[in-house]
């Protein structure tokens, strides 16, 4: 069976700290659905080579990698998935976090992906968020969480260059999802909008 030329996905788009990892991650526990989160692939990198150190000099001061950098080491990352068969494009849905993060980003993703649907988790108390990411530093060992203008910063990055992420695509696709609340709470709100929308034709992973 021929891999498609575009993989079938499912967006996940929401400001730091909002719960993209943490929804995607169950989410991605469901047979049919992967989940690739462009900052575990980041992290996953030597720190001691040259494009973790890349990586390592943007998000220490809360900017975002290079879009040619993060789309090159996207590509490279999913054609290893598919060589090592953990993720199938003809049978999987593609569960994308923290890719696209800026309109450019968007643009050139559309050569490699189908979204067809966007679930835009909404979080409009930033000092919840802030708190959350501390949490989450405190508990991870992940230190570009733990400096509070960091992430304030993070948040400004956010604004200026992912949330244009939004107009790239049909505003029907989008799915606005209150992200405060239990971890089962948000994740059924999710899945309520996932669950019918699977049937579309446009999930055919067979493009």
């Amino acid at each position: 069976m021929s891999t498609p030329k575009r993989y079938s996905s499912i967006l996940l788009i929401g400001p730091p700290g909002v719960g993209k990892g943490t929804q995607g991650k169950m989410i991605g526990a469901i047979p049919g659905f992967f989940h690739l989160a462009t900052g575990d692939m980041f992290r996953s990198l030597d720190k001691e080579s040259e494009i973790g150190l890349e990586f390592t000099r943007y998000s220490s001061q809360g900017l975002l990698v290079p879009d040619f950098l993060t789309v090159r080491l996207w590509r490279q990352h999913v054609d290893q998935l598919i060589a090592r068969e953990l993720y199938s494009p003809t049978s999987d849905i593609l569960l994308l976090d923290g890719i696209p993060r800026s309109q450019p980003q968007a643009e050139t993703m559309r050569d490699y992906i189908d979204p067809c649907m966007i679930i835009h988790l909404v979080c409009e108390n930033i000092d919840e968020m802030v708190r959350r990411m501390q949490k989450r530093a405190t508990e991870q060992g992940r230190p570009d969480d733990a400096d509070e203008s960091v992430i304030r910063k993070r948040f400004e990055v956010y604004a200026e260059q992912t949330a244009p992420v939004l107009a790239c695509y049909d505003q029907e696709i989008i799915y606005d999802i209150d992200a405060l609340g239990t971890q089962a709470e948000v994740l059924l709100r999710i899945l309520s909008k996932i669950v019918p929308a699977i049937a579309n034709p446009c999930f055919d992973r067979q493009k």
